[in-house]
């Protein structure tokens, strides 16, 4: 049987995708970040305030089994969200560097009432950043600033 991804592949695979989430970020005009959403949606500073959670969450829970949300709400400016994502990713591969085989495929009910295998908490962790990261693209064009290209990882 043949791997399509490695863990490191998968992580590898995952960076590119907070690279362009981080350039994203640093497009977006400051005076919008908290303040410019559409039709009810939360702005994009809110949006990479939860990806943040998220990744703690997941990575937190996989290793530890302790699945207890914390939302940090505090994030106020352009700056403190890059630093808290800057933190993260040094938190975030040394806990990526602990990951077993056996962690993630293990299947197990989380915080949310969500019974499902590890691998697919991982999964889910990425596709949430793209999705929010899109909404951010569109924000961005709807203020008339150019997202950065999305290849560039």
């Amino acid at each position: 049987m043949t791997k399509l991804l490695s863990l490191d592949d998968l992580y590898k695979h995952w960076q590119g995708h907070r690279r362009l989430t981080i350039r994203t970020l640093e497009t977006f005009p400051e005076e919008q970040l908290f303040n410019y959403y559409v039709d009810g949606m939360r702005s994009f500073g809110e949006m990479v305030g939860e990806m943040i959670g998220v990744e703690n969450y997941t990575l937190k829970g996989i290793l530890s089994g302790n699945w207890e949300w914390q939302q940090d709400d505090s994030f106020d400016s352009k700056s403190s969200l890059l630093a808290a994502l800057k933190q993260l990713e040094l938190e975030s591969k040394e806990r990526w560097s602990q990951l077993t085989p056996e962690q993630v495929e293990a299947v197990e009910k989380d915080g949310w009432g969500m019974t499902w295998a590890n691998r697919e908490r991982l999964l889910y962790m990425i596709e949430n950043e793209i999705h929010h990261r899109a909404q951010g693209y569109v924000y961005l064009r709807l203020l008339g600033n150019e997202p950065p290209v999305f290849w560039e990882r």
